[in-house]
């Protein structure tokens, strides 16, 4: 079985995420960002049912935190319920008495589903159904993808073969239509994140079809419907549990462990973005398994797996018990550990299927069959050929509703209630991994050469950020502040570097810089604000390491750029307590993703004279990622709130054919 859970490093349970990625380097940047997500988890991880004390606390707030979960994986609004159009494109018959039939139903037109649903060949009532939803095991011959269903055609089987109806369907990746679960890992699709959109959630939405499904099947008893399956099944196993209460049994196996081995000790690194819900509401991950409460629900793993470590799944699985103990009803709750690694063992098997017995056959006697492959992939193929009007390989595109750019407020009176909804949608959905109360700034000047000063901030523990001021003699009222990115502070360091060399000992001066610099800005303050991962506190330049970084992030509710964001807004608050800079006006320059940071972070800042941003993007898609940002706005709805707060907006020639002539923006705009 091949497993598409690339592991980078020795994902094991950790301390550091140090030790478990060698991408990581020792520089300055590195431990930061490492003692950033540690802080961070910790304070998630603590959070977690903090306010939950009661049933009734729990009960009372049940629905809300369930749709959340709807939000985060992209199920909200929930999608129609279009027509399903199942066809059985052909079965097959096995003398240990079941029927298995290929199938395929679309959950929403054009997204094809394909399984195999194994029967008894003979049943005289109505039966317990299972739906089992794949793990990353890929099938193919000479090029053909026979799905993920056929690797797990055993336990169809067995289901069959002990009085049940098993529904096992495929993946969107690996399936016999073969979509995208990596769009963040490997495939450099950020704008994922900006769309709200992860592959859990059309995993989600086709098990919920699928149990659509089951329940117009006469086979089927519909009050008696369980889900299993293992590492990514696992992971979706424990979505359709959670967001469907017509599940009445679960068995997630290996599927689920903390945000702390996620996080910290580096498991997202072995990942696709599918085992994940786009974080908003900063869960920790028992969260998740505490709504299938009080269902009877078995946590099964193995001891040595290395992406789903055995102190995360123990962790979740005793916080999960604080819940199912509030309902009395702990009998319900079980966790199963056995021996062996990240693997579909017979250990695993034998306790799912007795779980299974137990709750919706109420039968406990002993298992004396195993489960066995009896097919080879063609006889469990659904397609001849693959259907042309197939959206499955493209479902990434529309899944999540996104706004419109081109409906833009034309009045004064529409902008300002659009702006109101918009801010409190950014406040709630985008930049909600904020902090609740700043920290005090704690300005203070770290060192100074003639006009140059080196100021020293608090933005948020642990980064204790730097600003650079030029303060020239005879300077006149106007503060000009220019937000650095990586590409421009390399460019800035060396001509700093040449007027105050003691702070940058290792960057060669460029002292024809520096004097350029001052002659352009002769008589002028400036100032150069450099949030967090850029200079001194730049993380890791090594591509895989940045790739997971970025990962990491969204884990805990965040983006790089959303941090960078907040950064900006702290360093515009900290020049007002810098010591002896007297100004009266503000203008404010940036290029490139700076622009991008400094366009948001203009929206929570008072008093900007000027905002000249340089390169900057027209659209969410080719922008750094927020979350969620496309469901609420587009980058023209963000320049015309910010034109509504400042004087005069200054934009790239690019932008004149989107708000080149716009009523609300004409007399501040200028077009570079």
């Amino acid at each position: 079985m091949r497993v598409c859970l690339l592991l980078i490093g020795l994902l094991i349970s950790a301390s550091t995420i140090r030790a478990q990625s060698p991408t990581f380097d020792s520089s300055r940047g590195d431990s930061l960002v490492i003692e950033y997500f540690r802080n961070q988890t910790e304070e998630l991880t603590t959070a977690t049912f903090a306010e939950i004390q009661t049933l009734d606390d729990w009960t009372s707030r049940r629905d809300q935190y369930r749709e959340q979960l709807l939000e985060m994986l992209g199920l909200s609004p929930f999608p129609e319920r279009t027509p399903l159009n199942p066809v059985v494109t052909g079965s097959v018959a096995h003398d240990e008495g079941f029927v298995v039939e290929n199938l395929q139903f679309q959950s929403m037109p054009g997204v094809y589903v394909t399984g195999n649903l194994y029967r008894p060949a003979e049943q005289n009532e109505p039966l317990p159904a299972i739906l089992y939803v794949c793990g990353h095991g890929a099938v193919r011959k000479d090029g053909v993808s026979f799905g993920n269903k056929v690797n797990y055609q055993h336990h169809g089987a067995w289901f069959a073969r002990n009085g049940y109806v098993c529904l096992t369907i495929d993946t969107i990746q690996l399936g016999e239509l073969e979509g995208i679960h990596h769009g963040t890992y490997r495939e450099k699709m950020w704008w994922w994140n900006n769309r709200g959109y992860t592959p859990a959630g059309v995993e989600a939405w086709n098990c919920v079809r699928a149990l659509d499904y089951l329940q117009d099947r006469e086979e089927v008893n519909a009050e008696r419907l369980g889900v299993t399956g293992r590492s990514g099944g696992g992971a979706y196993s424990w979505w359709i549990a959670a967001i469907d209460e017509r599940i009445k049994a679960a068995v997630p196996v290996a599927g689920i462990t903390s945000l702390k081995n996620h996080v910290v000790d580096g498991c997202v690194e072995g990942h696709c973005d599918c085992m994940y819900m786009v974080n908003t509401y900063r869960w920790d991950y028992p969260m998740v398994a505490a709504l299938v409460a009080p269902r009877p629900l078995l946590i099964s793993n193995t001891d040595k797996d290395r992406i789903f470590p055995l102190d995360g799944v123990v962790d979740v699985h005793s916080k999960t018990r604080r819940i199912y103990d509030l309902y009395e009803a702990s009998d319900q709750l079980g966790l199963q550990i056995t021996e062996g690694p990240h693997k579909d063992t017979q250990e695993l098997r034998i306790h799912a299927f007795r779980w299974f017995n137990r709750f919706l056959k109420e039968d406990v006697s002993l298992i004396d069959k195993s489960a066995i492959k009896f097919f080879e992939p063609e006889q469990l193929k659904v397609f001849a050929s693959l259907p042309p009007d197939e959206r499955v390989t493209t479902i990434h595109e529309s899944f999540v509703p996104a706004v419109n750019p081109k409906e833009l407020p034309q009045q004064k009176n529409e902008l300002q209630r659009g702006s109101l909804e918009w801010m409190n949608s950014l406040k709630n959905h985008v930049f909600r991994g904020w902090p609740v109360v700043n920290e005090p700034l704690n300005v203070r000047i770290t060192s100074s050469s003639e006009d140059l000063l080196r100021v020293e901030y608090d933005s948020q523990a642990p980064y204790r950020l730097e600003l650079f001021v030029y303060r020239p003699e005879g300077n006149d009222a106007t503060l000009s502040t220019y937000v650095i990115d990586q590409t421009r502070w390399e460019t800035l360091a060396p001509a700093l570097a040449a007027a105050m060399p003691e702070a940058f000992t290792s960057t060669t001066p460029n002292l024809p810089r520096w004097k350029k610099i001052c002659e352009q800005h002769a008589g002028k303050n400036i100032a150069w604000i450099v949030p967090r991962g850029v200079g001194p506190t730049e993380w890791s330049r090594d591509l895989k390491a940045r790739t997971q970084i970025r990962r990491r992030f969204m884990q805990i509710g965040q983006t790089a750029a959303t941090m960078q964001i907040y950064d900006v807004r702290r360093a515009l608050q900290a020049l007002s307590s810098v010591p002896n800079l007297n100004w009266s006006s503000l203008d404010v320059h940036a290029s490139g993703e700076a622009a991008f940071w400094t366009l948001y972070a203009s929206l929570w800042t008072t008093g900007i004279n000027q905002l000249s941003l340089s390169d900057l993007p027209i659209r969410n898609r080719d922008a750094p990622d927020l979350l969620n940002i496309s469901r609420f706005v587009e980058l023209p709805h963000v320049v015309l709130m910010a034109a509504d707060r400042v004087n005069e907006i200054t934009l790239p020639s690019t932008w004149e054919s989107i708000l080149g002539d716009h009523p609300l923006i004409a007399n501040e705009l200028i077009l570079e």
